[in-house]
């Protein structure tokens, strides 16, 4: 049984592998919808990849600055669960408004109320994931919920396409069917069990930077460096169908870095918990400016599909492993905050990212947005090596 909250048993794997089907369902709801919706913002709205990153940027943006909050809350409360229900709520509810949608500002209403209940739920469920294991296992803890999390955003995707052919490129018909996966999603929450705080655990509890461990100082520093040459995913999407895919199969690699990622992301959490954390972070990041630098100079759609598997490549090497990182370094009394603060940082550099990444596409072209972010890279790779190992990876 993995060791977790002191006061009462923690449940253990159970609950990762529970939480890790409550986001399968999720992004099966929504990726069916997040990588159509460039599609159908410049088809049928007729938009630009400036709003379309405008959208992008504004919705994470905003709705990063709810995880540090709901993190806190969570904290003062001894729970996670009811913050971590109300956000998924929250979600499922929103896919409504990209049915209802007739101009792009609808399309940003429903990716903020999603990302906003996004916000709400990342770091309490974080947390918890984070107290159901125990710290040799959060590598492996954090990667299994990737890899449901993933699975959930290949089959998403990949039934937009199927549901696409079917209903003739009806893409409000694909958002209807979409709210099906996510009230299901709420549904399995209810049979997460979680270990309750003794009681004044948080008494006393402080939160600033001076209370911050040095190392996860200079790590959010980087990652909030990086995240600011860190563009839309849709960009890839842009720059497929720019080559000359059509829309079915501009998905598809969409599907093809999901299923690597999907992969990887357990044998690859599980490696950190023996080989440190900081290592496959810094070949991640290195993956990253690599594989953006194949963007900015692919010279023919065949290499496309080894570059979007690259792409899951890095994703399956940092985002459950920065998780893991993070919760390695934080107290535990300010977990589910100090994980909110990483989440927040992230998200908040992506809207100048995004309407960067869009205004050098209009105005340079592709190469130069894929470029910016290459350097990115390269830059957060030399920096988390520069930092160098640590008794707490």
């Amino acid at each position: 049984m993995a060791r977790g909250i002191p006061g009462e048993p923690a449940p253990g794997m159970r609950n990762v592998v529970l939480l890790g089907l409550v986001s399968f369902l999720t992004d099966v709801s929504s990726e069916m919808i997040y990588p159509i919706l460039p599609l159908y913002m410049s088809l049928k709205l007729g938009v630009g990849p400036a709003i379309i990153g405008l959208v992008e940027g504004i919705a994470e943006s905003v709705a990063s600055f709810v995880k540090v909050a709901s993190g806190y809350v969570s904290d003062r409360m001894n729970r996670r669960k009811p913050v971590v229900f109300a956000g998924y709520s929250l979600s499922s509810i929103s896919k409504i408004l990209f049915y209802l949608s007739r101009s792009w500002a609808w399309v940003l209403s429903g990716r903020v109320a999603d990302r906003f209940g996004k916000g709400i739920r990342t770091a309490p469920r974080d947390a918890l994931i984070a107290e159901s294991a125990s710290a040799d296992a959060r590598g492996r803890a954090f990667g299994l919920h990737r890899a449901l999390d993933t699975f959930g955003a290949v089959v998403g995707a990949s039934l937009a396409v199927v549901l696409l052919l079917g209903y003739h490129g009806d893409y409000r018909r694909v958002f209807l069917v979409s709210l099906v996966p996510a009230f299901l999603g709420v549904a399995v929450l209810l049979l997460v069990k979680e270990a309750r705080k003794p009681q004044g655990t948080t008494r006393g509890l402080r939160f600033g930077w001076s209370t911050i461990d040095r190392r996860l100082k200079i790590f959010l520093l980087i990652m909030f460096l990086f995240s600011l040459g860190n563009s839309s995913k849709q960009f890839l999407i842009l720059r497929a169908k720019g080559m000359g895919f059509s829309d079915t199969v501009s998905i598809l690699l969409y599907v093809t870095f999901n299923v690597v990622q999907a992969v990887s992301s357990y044998p690859l959490g599980t490696l950190s918990d023996r080989v440190g954390r900081r290592r496959l972070l810094v070949f991640g990041y290195a993956a990253y400016g690599a594989v953006y630098l194949g963007f900015a100079l692919a010279p023919s759609k065949a290499h496309l599909w080894a570059l979007f598997a690259a792409y899951g490549l890095y994703l399956g090497a940092t985002e459950g492993v920065e998780k893991a990182f993070v919760s390695d370094l934080a107290s535990p009394g300010l977990r589910a905050t100090l994980m909110g603060v990483h989440a927040t940082l992230v998200g908040v550099g992506l809207l100048p990212a995004s309407i960067l990444g869009g205004v050098l596409w209009d105005a340079l072209g592709p190469w130069a947005t894929f470029l910016f972010g290459s350097a990115a890279g390269f830059a957060a790779a030399l920096g988390l090596y520069l930092m160098g190992p640590s008794s707490k990876r």
